[in-house]
């Protein structure tokens, strides 16, 4: 029954100089997706990740200190895929996948498009050619779990001020809109699945004592195949890991 985490550790540097490994050792997923590791595997000591128990994989940007994504996995994966293939994203560490013997689990790390024009751009690009990239993946593999930081709320039960927020990069309408259509292409957002509940979010500003209050946004997500349904038994949110501005969140698929 593989337990999977994603987390956005904003610089897993930082994050290990927070206590990172032991609340890791502590969790003991079975898989655990990283997004903006702003690390190459060489700035980093690996023996913390194999003491740990797992394998290791890094897919990072080619400028230092940049986003960057890894997963770290108690079962050695069959293959790893590093990148999904489009230049502009691989060149940024975006995307890495694992295939195990009967799903694959993708680590993605969705551009932000906060600085607007040029980067929002960007972004919009991405998500057009992340559906296709998914939609090529499916007829080759049913059982995706797609595992990250994406960088858009949902519905207005995924952010705390939907009305002030709604011209703003993460909550415009053709994202959203992004969304309902990667969904109805056949994923389920696991948590919003299990839980109907508002005020869970997964990342806050550093501004304003934002997570003190709650002021979130719902950002990360583990959306996984609808063939993976039947096989769902938790999606949990867990914002008292405090290593990152954003927090992990959690899937068991038995």
């Amino acid at each position: 029954m593989p337990t999977l985490i994603s987390y956005n550790v904003n610089g897993i540097r930082a994050a290990l100089k927070k206590g990172w490994a032991e609340w890791a050792r502590a969790t003991n997923a079975d898989v655990i997706a990283l997004q903006e590791t702003k690390a190459q595997p060489d700035q980093l000591d690996l023996s913390v990740f194999e003491a740990l128990g797992y394998h290791h994989y890094w897919f990072s940007a080619q400028k230092k200190g940049y986003s960057g994504v890894a997963l770290l996995c108690k079962e050695k994966p069959l293959h790893v895929e590093y990148g999904c293939g489009i230049e502009d994203y691989d060149f940024e560490g975006r995307v890495i996948r694992a295939d195990f013997k009967d799903y694959s689990v993708i680590s993605v790390y969705f551009p932000s498009g906060t600085t607007g024009g040029i980067r929002q751009d960007f972004k919009i690009r991405f998500l057009t050619d992340f559906q296709n990239y998914i939609n090529d993946l499916k007829k080759e593999i049913p059982n995706l779990i797609v595992s990250g930081d994406y960088n858009i709320c949902h519905e207005a039960i995924d952010i705390h001020n939907p009305a002030t927020n709604k011209n703003t990069s993460g909550f415009l309408p053709e994202e959203r809109t992004w969304v309902t259509q990667f969904l109805e292409g056949g994923f389920v957002d696991s948590f919003r699945h299990l839980n109907k509940e508002p005020h869970h979010y997964s990342w806050w500003s550093y501004r304003a004592a934002a997570r003190a209050r709650n002021k979130g946004w719902r950002i990360d997500y583990h959306m996984i195949s609808e063939s993976l349904l039947p096989r769902l038994k938790r999606a949990a949110i867990l914002p008292e890991a405090k290593h990152s501005d954003h927090c992990p969140i959690l899937v068991r698929i038995d």
